[in-house]
């Protein structure tokens, strides 16, 4: 098997057919050996019937319903744990994403030896209020977070070998920085190039002010995953022990001011009216959770099921 795409889709009835035959005759002009795997990601439309109707004409075409919206991640996912082809491609339904570009794609993974190619699209042709600057932020933290040097995180049309999607978990909504997970699993030779972005040819985004806010969120996750994922102790406990140091100090110092004042019979307040008492009391506190956080993030990390986070309606 040369090449799996996999497609995940959201209620992309018109865009289907379209899709499907541009991609055909991409692979039947490039003699692939190829698999289709859509991913109906709780598709409340008519998606579904269309996606059994082409299996029934194609073998080559398969499919995978969810009972209900999960995510981009957990389609991919999903598709991605029953891919069979050396190079992967994935790519939005809404003919966004053009097919012509996946040969030239192919060839970066199987004859230039990149592990991950990501496509740029340079010239957008969407709102630039609504997607283009929020997208421009998103990169721009992206880089500098991950060190990742890509123009296009988001891009949906990339491709991969087959060890990298085996050997990464995507996961919460993840998807967008796939580059970086596969960075963290030691995937270094990871490629940029620019695609052709179409205008929306049927329904509506999907972007929304959400996905801005929880863009930025999950990019701190995934920074924190990077550095402390597999070894949480090394945060949590460091800053517990030195949150609790501080506190020792400051209720040294106390007891040292009070045993100072005694010792010259000055008058000594009462050590519940010194400000320290409860700065001490604080910090020890904090240190004392912080460290338990860490202590139960390593057994959580030691014991935790890693069951899927998406239950499959139908599967051909």
């Amino acid at each position: 098997m040369n090449l799996s795409i996999v497609i995940p889709l959201l209620n992309e009835q018109e865009s289907l057919p379209e899709l499907y035959n541009w991609i055909k005759k991409v692979m039947t002009s490039h003699n692939f050996s190829y698999e289709i795997w859509f991913i109906d990601d709780g598709s409340t439309d008519n998606s579904w019937q269309i996606i059994e109707n082409l299996s029934q004409q194609d073998n080559n075409v398969k499919g995978i319903r969810f009972f209900k919206n999960y995510g981009k991640s957990q389609a991919l996912h999903a598709g991605f744990a029953r891919t069979n082809g050396d190079v992967i491609i994935t790519m939005d339904a809404d003919l966004q994403d053009s097919p012509d570009e996946i040969p030239e794609l192919y060839n970066l993974i199987t004859n230039e030896g990149y592990d991950l190619v990501s496509g740029w699209k340079k010239k957008r042709y969407d709102s630039v209020i609504g997607k283009n600057i929020p997208s421009k932020l998103f990169n721009w933290a992206a880089r500098k977070t991950s060190g990742v040097k890509l123009h296009d995180f988001n891009c949906g049309l990339k491709a991969y070998s087959k060890n990298v999607v085996k050997n990464i978990e995507v996961s919460g909504e993840m998807h967008r920085y796939i580059p970086v997970l596969a960075k963290n699993a030691g995937f270094s030779n990871i490629g940029e190039k620019v695609v052709i972005h179409q205008a929306r040819k049927y329904g509506q985004s999907k972007f929304g002010m959400n996905r801005f806010i929880n863009g930025f969120l999950d990019l701190i996750t995934i920074w924190f995953l990077s550095r402390f994922g597999k070894r949480p102790m090394h945060l949590f406990g460091a800053l517990g022990v030195l949150m609790f140091v501080i506190g020792m100090l400051s209720a040294g110092f106390i007891g040292f001011s009070k045993l100072w004042k005694l010792y010259h019979h000055e008058p000594a307040i009462l050590v519940t009216d010194n400000p320290w008492f409860y700065i001490s009391l604080t910090t020890m506190i904090i240190g004392t959770q912080m460290f338990l956080a860490g202590f139960l993030g390593e057994i959580i990390l030691r014991t935790k099921n890693n069951e899927e986070r998406y239950k499959i309606s139908k599967e051909i």
